[in-house]
């Protein structure tokens, strides 16, 4: 386990100069932005072949670079029709698989919407899924892979705090993908506000003691800054774009202050290496 926080990209930035699949190429470049994480995007879906995977682990591994999968955006926890429920959890499983072949172990996933039902009733709905998928990633020998449901910024998503930690409350293997730019923007700029930040980082920081000390410690987390309407999120920017928060410096001081080590995948629009790298080296001057 590292001793401070891993920072990392989700998939690469615009300025990657390499079109096809180079392993030592990807490794390279998200090292030589002093970056310790890389997260393989699968939102369209798992189809990056087991012996490719295991090259790209094979190269991150020899730069201390940790691997994470996010699964595809399809996945649907809480749907009303039980099929749609099912399949997610295969989407898990095929996640799994790719994020072992990695060398990884964790697995990023939205858990769905609302749709015509109750907040309530969808989260049953999830709860029960996010039960079955346990079940069948034990029974699938993926029983040392960590499922990490995500913070979500819109504001009709199943995906506010409490509903992920209720979701996390499952399994104790279950650890939560803070993803600070939804929050902020579902509550359309007001938690994590430039002046408020501080206190309601710290707020957040506390909530998360109810999962134990390892998790709350070693949570998984993503960061961007992010431009909302009345619906919460509406697209990603770039640490250029001040526009819109949330900040960044208030929550790194307080990672290490109080020493915690999460892994950090920086989702800024095009510029997630660029931008990774200011949140390791704000990190790494304080």
């Amino acid at each position: 386990m590292s001793e401070n926080p891993r920072f990392g990209s989700a998939g690469l930035s615009d300025s990657y100069p390499i079109k096809k699949f180079d392993p030592e190429s990807i490794a390279a470049f998200t090292a030589d932005f002093g970056l310790t994480a890389f997260e393989y995007q699968c939102g369209r879906g798992v189809r990056l072949a087991l012996d490719k995977a295991a090259a790209l682990g094979e190269a991150c591994a020899k730069r201390n670079i940790a691997l994470s999968v996010h699964a595809p955006y399809y996945i649907s926890m809480s749907s009303l029709e039980e099929d749609k429920r099912l399949h997610s959890i295969d989407y898990l499983l095929q996640s799994c698989e790719l994020v072992k072949a990695l060398g990884g172990r964790r697995v990023i996933f939205h858990s769905g919407s609302c749709g015509k039902q109750s907040r309530e009733e969808a989260l049953e709905k999830a709860m029960d899924t996010m039960r079955r998928a346990v079940e069948a990633c034990d029974a699938a020998g993926y029983g040392d892979c960590i499922l990490c449901p995500e913070t979500m910024g819109k504001v009709n998503q199943l995906g506010t705090l409490d509903e992920v930690l209720a979701l996390c409350s499952v399994d104790e293997r279950i650890t939560p993908c803070i993803d600070f730019g939804h929050l902020y923007a579902r509550s359309q700029g007001v938690q994590f506000a430039e002046e408020n930040a501080e206190e309601d980082y710290a707020a957040l920081l506390d909530q998360l003691q109810v999962l134990g000390p390892w998790r709350a410690a070693n949570f998984h987390a993503h960061f961007s800054r992010i431009a909302y309407t009345k619906g919460g999120e509406k697209c990603h920017l770039t640490f250029e774009d001040t526009q819109y928060g949330p900040p960044h410096a208030p929550l790194l001081a307080l990672l290490k202050s109080r020493g915690l080590t999460p892994t950090i995948i920086c989702e800024s629009a095009g510029t997630q290496a660029e931008d990774g790298q200011i949140l390791a080296r704000t990190y790494a001057a304080l």
